[in-house]
């Protein structure tokens, strides 16, 4: 069985060949920045276990839910209503198993 590669300007929606190129090219610059949104988000992950060890470990409760609130805030002011809901999503991801 043969493969046959799709043309750029189907691969893309485009309609011309220079439209296919530049949107192949910002396409690999998505791809690289998802990977180092991907890494910060896990080295987040990482410094919040170290917290929260902390926080367990000197008698605190493992959240700290004022603190929450003030990345919520932060997310939102930066990137407006859906910048909540990915605060929320990353919150969840740096908390660990509760």
């Amino acid at each position: 069985m043969t493969t046959q590669t799709q043309p750029a300007t189907e691969k893309t929606g485009a309609r011309t060949d220079e439209a296919a190129t530049l949107i192949g090219d910002a396409r690999e610059r998505i791809d690289a920045l998802d990977d180092r949104i991907i890494g910060l988000i896990q080295e987040r992950m990482a410094v919040s276990a170290v917290i929260q060890e902390a926080r367990i470990s000197s008698g605190g409760r493992r959240v700290n839910l004022a603190r929450e609130m003030e990345v919520l805030g932060h997310y939102r002011d930066a990137l407006g209503k859906p910048g909540t809901a990915l605060a929320m999503t990353m919150l969840e991801l740096c908390r660990g198993r509760i």
